[in-house]
């Protein structure tokens, strides 16, 4: 089986025949699309879509993997992962190109990071690995400065840190997003022996990541609202951003704002204020 097979017959699993239009009449023994409607839904042979799941077929035209992510009714993003994973089980092109190497901030990304005082801000690389990040985004999360750099991750944190579980008010919501956003990566980089490795660990030792991670959701989200219970600032409803830093490739800036004169701005200025003698260096490791 390969990572395309893997995410169709998962992405079958979530569309229903009524959903996709499809009259049906009794017991279905199994929930989603059977391989036949999907078929008949992309215009393709029932033959085809057996072998793009059993990573038997040697090509799939970009014509086709569109008919099947708009039969599948994905997003853009889901759609992406979808030909990534296509390329990926096709051949070793796309791996040669996508080999990881070391993660660094730049001089002028950490003054820009760092200017950024009145919102929390932090620099991510793959795999949502913490490269960098101001006093306020510091104050709101963690003291990054304080966690092993190679623990430096978001994702590791929300699931491993009981600190940080206790931050969101929604942590399942926020969790879901997480493992969606790792999944993204791993099409980005199949190769990575350092997502594996964080996979690997995420599974073993926490049981929500394990079954998420065998649903296949992706996810590349760019802006969106979060619910913080913080222990100092109270509740904290912020709205996040993330910014493509240009030239990197990889890296991203995630900025959190409150709305003007709202009660989450008054209590992120409190925050601001309250961490002013407590100053958190940004840090850059390679990874």
């Amino acid at each position: 089986m390969t990572e395309l097979g893997d995410y169709l017959r998962a992405c079958r699993a979530r569309v229903s025949a009524e959903e996709a239009g499809i009259p049906t009449s009794g017991h279905r023994r199994v929930p989603g699309l059977r391989r036949e409607e999907l078929a008949m839904l992309a215009g393709v042979s029932v033959d085809y879509v057996v072998r793009l799941e059993q990573g038997r077929a040697k090509s799939a035209s970009p014509e086709i993997l569109t008919a099947l992510a708009r039969a599948l009714d994905l997003r853009a993003d889901e759609e992406e992962y979808l030909l990534r994973c296509a390329a990926d089980s096709t051949g070793l092109a796309l791996r040669a190109r996508a080999t990881p190497r070391a993660q660094h901030v730049s001089a002028a990304t950490r003054v820009l990071l760092d200017s950024m005082t009145g919102v929390p801000a932090l620099v991510l690389g793959r795999r949502m690995d913490i490269l960098a990040w101001n006093t306020l985004g510091a104050a709101l999360i963690t003291d990054f400065g304080k966690i092993a750099p190679q623990h430096r991750n978001l994702i590791r944190l929300s699931f491993l840190d009981p600190h940080v579980r206790r931050l969101y008010a929604d942590w399942e919501k926020v969790a879901l997003e997480c493992v969606a956003y790792l999944r993204m990566d791993a099409g980005r980089y199949p190769e990575d022996p350092a997502l594996a490795r964080l996979v690997g660990e995420l599974s073993i030792k926490d049981e929500d990541f394990r079954h998420w991670w065998s649903t296949h959701r992706v996810r590349a989200q760019r802006f969106g609202r979060k619910e913080f219970l913080h222990p100092t600032a109270g509740e904290l409803t912020l709205d996040f951003q993330v910014l493509d830093v240009r030239g990197t490739g990889d890296q991203t800036l995630l900025v959190y704002t409150a709305e003007p004169n709202s009660r989450s701005a008054q209590a992120l200025t409190f925050l601001a204020g309250w961490t002013v003698a407590e100053h958190t260096p940004s840090a850059d490791t390679a990874v």
